[in-house]
């Protein structure tokens, strides 16, 4: 089953597998990138970074990308810090605008 699909067996009698599911605590998830607003990069150029850097899919690329630019900034990715940071760092070298924040501040 793909992520993010809803599968509906109506008739069926076909049994799915179970499939095993990560759950990120409050802890592990306390931390965001907020990406903010530039004048130097294009809009295809952030959602190429988001998709590469940040794992987006295109769609939610291009809304973060669109949040950016009209309200300034857009939290793109959350998370354990550990996990953000190089995230972070990789915006920041590919010329981007981020910074990491913790949720609870």
């Amino acid at each position: 089953m793909k992520e993010g699909k809803l599968r509906i067996l109506a008739t069926s009698t076909e049994v799915l597998p179970e499939e095993e599911v990560s759950v990120l605590t409050d802890s592990e998830n306390k931390y965001q990138i907020i990406l903010f607003n530039d004048e130097f990069n294009t809009f295809d150029y952030v959602i190429e970074c988001l998709i590469e850097v940040c794992e987006h899919h295109p769609e939610q690329a291009e809304q973060c990308t669109y949040l950016v630019h009209y309200k300034g900034k857009c939290d793109v990715k959350r998370g354990a810090l550990s996990d953000l940071e190089p995230r972070c760092k990789e915006l920041l070298r590919r010329g981007l605008t981020a910074e990491i924040q913790d949720t609870n501040a």
